[in-house]
């Protein structure tokens, strides 16, 4: 079943608060301009936890690892909440 970018959109804020897992991401509106470096400041490991979750909860059609692989170090220190979204909708 396709979903909207949105559902998306919600079902990444929520996995993102499950790996960061500490009180102050509660308080952060997690939306597609959310910076994974500014505002989430998400280290490796946590990066590691989310892909997993991702594929996980979307299928194993969502190659994370993969997809960030093919970018540019600026690129993935840019990387948004709303980048990921665009990845996994063009998976589905």
């Amino acid at each position: 079943m396709l979903q909207t970018k949105d559902s998306i959109l919600d079902t990444i804020a929520n996995l993102i608060r499950e790996v960061i897992g500490e009180d102050w991401v509660d308080e952060i509106n997690i939306t597609q301009h959310t910076s994974f470096n500014g505002e989430l400041e998400l280290e490796s490991i946590e990066f590691v936890a989310l892909a997993e979750k991702l594929q996980n909860h979307f299928g194993d059609d969502i190659n994370f690892v993969g997809w960030l692989s093919e970018k540019e170090l600026e690129d993935i220190i840019a990387l948004t909440v709303g980048d990921v979204a665009e990845f996994i909708q063009s998976c589905q």
